[in-house]
Order: structure tokens, then sequence, then C-alpha cells
């Protein structure tokens, strides 16, 4: 299955791009994305905590994913 990733933060700058289409076997699940993921880019192993959304909404590890979904990378994000 190919997926569309948009990848934000430190994460676009580890995936070297804004969006990237990626090919993900039969991942099916965001655990499976993530491993996926940081086989091809295990920089991402080192960002403390990153979230995944599918189509807009924050995804948790069990989350069923598709090949038309919208998915985005998103690093940890901090303020003052």
């Amino acid at each position: 299955m190919k997926l569309k990733i948009l990848a934000f933060g430190i994460a676009k700058d580890i995936i070297g791009a804004a969006s990237k289409e990626i090919e993900v076997g039969d991942a099916g699940s965001i655990a499976g994305l993530k491993d996926v993921l940081e086989q091809q880019y295990p920089e991402l192993k080192k960002i403390a905590s990153y979230a995944i959304a599918v189509n807009n909404e924050y995804a948790s590890e069990n989350t069923a994913i598709n090949e038309h979904d919208e998915i985005a990378v998103i690093p940890p994000v901090s303020g003052g």
C-alpha cells in the first residue's frame, strides 16, 4: 500500500520533504506505519515522541489506515 505522508517541523527535515509518497506494505495500523517509517528514517526514533494524524485527527497505535487516508507526522511542539 502506498501512502502520502505529510511531515511537519523536524520530521520534515528527517524525511527530507514536506510530503512524500512511501510504500508501507501491509502496515494496516499506526503501529505498523511507525515501524516502517522508523526503518526508512531511523532518525525518527530520536524524537522523544511524535504523533500521527489520520484525516486531520490524532490517531492511536491501533488506528487502522487505508491507502487514501491523509497521514501527517507531527513532532512534539513546545512554546513559551
